[in-house]
């Protein structure tokens, strides 16, 4: 009888530690990714016009093609990161009859880094600082200093005209 009752304690405890061990805190939790990757890079390559060939060789094959809306594509994804909140992310592209890039709907919008969102900076073009503000001196490095041989070659340094990419029209 005594031992009856020490295993049915004992197997009782070691039940309880399972069930815990499911939630137990520092136990690893797998993150679990879904859907096509897409990043802003990507996005900020895409055109108006572009056909479905050079869209599929930027995007990836799309995770959504609807028969009843044979013009559009959706890429979606989804991550859990370690049993915690899942997150997700949708963009859906339209082709015009000619096969061709029409418009971009989604989380993501060209030129709009959703990391320079996030750490809080502004696009390039934008100031967050205002006009009537005064303008601190700067601190020149010493003469012959590698800092003062640096600062001469920027001042020197011709600027190069970058290509600004043209917005997609969405409708």
């Amino acid at each position: 009888m005594q031992n009856t009752k020490l295993m049915l304690t004992s197997l009782t405890l070691v039940g309880l530690f399972a069930l815990a061990g499911c939630s137990f805190p520092g136990v690893y939790k797998v993150d679990i990714q879904q859907g096509n990757v897409v990043t802003q890079d990507m996005i900020d390559q895409l055109r108006p016009g572009m056909t479905r060939q050079q869209v599929r060789f930027i995007m990836g094959n799309p995770l959504i093609t609807d028969t009843f809306h044979a013009n559009r594509w959706d890429y979606l994804y989804s991550i859990q990161p370690g049993g915690s909140q899942r997150q997700q992310e949708r963009v859906s592209l339209v082709f015009n009859a000619n096969d061709q890039l029409a418009g971009l709907a989604g989380d993501f919008m060209p030129g709009v880094s959703r990391d320079e969102q996030i750490l809080g900076r502004q696009p390039q073009g934008t100031s967050t600082t205002p006009a009537a503000a005064p303008r601190q001196p700067e601190e020149r490095p010493a003469p012959g200093s590698l800092l003062e041989q640096i600062q001469r070659e920027v001042d020197q340094a011709e600027p190069v005209p970058v290509p600004i990419p043209e917005p997609l029209e969405t409708e």
